[in-house]
């Protein structure tokens, strides 16, 4: 049945408003630790009680919680009303980390007139596209207290650092040859003028300290990461696109979070699991190779009352979605991509496969993916690597391993990932939503 003028006006102003809250939590996240806090007060606005890994659980029927490991990863669930012996599991995986700069222990570096951040390389990240941009920090310092060692997220929301190209002058080359850095000598960021006889390292922890509303003296440590200032936005001759730093991957996070959000009754119990450090491997306490999805579900099963046996069966009938994001194809560089297995902005959901398990998705998984998509009216897209080219891998094969589940990679396709500013189609955020919330209803 053709669609009229009003069903596409009120489709439209829908993709819009998706894609709008996803810019307005991108823009309240700039590191992982943020991107949590920006989960928990959603949570929270939706009826969900924060639980402590520390403490006794005591979970109610029906009940909506989470909880929150090492600041930057967090599981949420809402208990079903069926025996979790019988429905098993529905989870959704995601990460909060993005690739990129993290500063150093000690990163202040005088000299020739100037103050200089030294930072590492996180991850895998498009280091020219760092370049020539408004740069800032944000993450989480810890200061001493009369109470001990107290955490505090830290922001700077200015444009605080810049890492200034070469002149094409001395670079003659960069155009063939590319821009290459030098990851200990030449990313070093500039953070402003330093006087003669001023200490570059007293200078930083003072305006750390500042941010973090105390005392130089009392700043013990610090996490913080590089980010872009610039607000996303949405571009194209129709708006069809958004552009941001941190789409790969908080833009599933906040589909997993929505999707979550909007549960009412279900079923079988719905779980949302956002994991830091899979950019670097997922294998710390923290991430989606440590132990945190597999106590949280541990502890859901002994609250139910199962025994070993029965957590293994429900276990068994569980589903679980890796949804990070896709390759987009991009008409300039055709031979990049599989010629059989073009994805298309906006054109859905992508069903990720690669035959050496970089993926999880099998034969079943994808056809279960499939199904949610028919449920749900939303288009949906295959993508396999090129052969010749190194394949990337997400959580899915780590946790899939772990907990012994049914497991399907997936992801909304995306332009320039890893990139300090990234591209995606606004009208596959929507799609990503409603995919997840028919999952969290089967």
């Amino acid at each position: 049945m053709p669609q009229t003028a009003q069903t596409r006006k009120k489709a439209h102003e829908s993709t819009r408003q998706s894609a709008q809250g996803l810019i307005r939590f991108i823009d309240a996240s700039p590191s992982p630790w943020h991107a949590v806090a920006s989960v928990e007060a959603k949570l929270l606005e939706h009826g969900f009680s924060r639980l402590e890994e520390g403490e006794r659980w005591q979970l109610a029927a029906g009940g909506r919680y989470y909880t929150v490991r090492g600041g930057a990863s967090l599981i949420a669930f809402v208990l079903g009303s069926q025996a979790l012996v019988e429905a098993g599991f529905r989870l959704v995986g995601a990460h909060t980390d993005s690739p990129g700069l993290r500063l150093k222990p000690k990163p202040a570096l005088g000299g020739e007139g100037l103050l200089r951040l030294g930072v590492e390389v996180y991850g895998g990240p498009i280091l020219a596209t760092f370049t020539d941009r408004d740069l800032s920090l944000a993450g989480r310092v810890v200061m001493r207290s009369a109470k001990g060692p107290q955490t505090r997220l830290l922001r700077f929301e200015q444009s605080l650092l810049r890492l200034p190209n070469l002149p094409i002058h001395m670079n003659r080359e960069v155009n063939e040859q590319g821009l290459k850095l030098n990851k200990q000598t030449e990313l070093p960021l500039i953070l402003g003028q330093l006087g003669t006889g001023k200490d570059a390292e007293a200078r930083l922890r003072m305006l750390l300290a500042d941010a973090a509303q105390g005392k130089a003296e009392d700043l013990l440590s610090w996490e913080l990461a590089v980010y872009d200032v610039q607000p996303g936005s949405l571009w194209g001759a129709d708006e069809e696109f958004i552009a941001s730093r941190q789409l790969d991957n908080l833009a599933s996070c906040h589909a997993a979070i929505t999707a979550l959000t909007a549960v009412k009754k279900p079923g079988a119990t719905c779980v949302a699991a956002l994991f830091d450090h899979e950019e670097v491997g997922s294998e710390s306490a923290a991430g989606a190779g440590g132990s945190f999805v597999g106590d949280v579900l541990a502890r859901i099963g002994f609250q139910a009352g199962l025994d070993g046996e029965d957590s293994r069966r429900a276990l068994a009938r569980s589903f679980f979605i890796s949804a990070d994001m896709a390759h987009a194809y991009q008409p300039n560089f055709p031979a990049a991509y599989e010629p059989e297995h073009k994805v298309m902005m906006n054109g859905g959901p992508v069903i990720k496969s690669n035959a050496n398990q970089r993926y999880s998705t099998e034969a079943e998984t994808a056809a279960r993916f499939m199904g949610l998509c028919e449920e749900a009216k939303v288009p949906c897209q295959q993508y396999s690597h090129r052969s010749d080219l190194g394949c990337g891998s997400t959580i899915g094969p780590i946790v899939a391993a772990g907990l012994g589940i049914a497991s399907v990679d997936i992801g909304a396709p995306m332009w320039a990932m890893h990139s300090a500013r990234e591209s995606a189609g606004a009208l596959d955020h929507g799609y990503m939503i409603d995919v997840l919330k028919a999952a969290y209803g089967s």
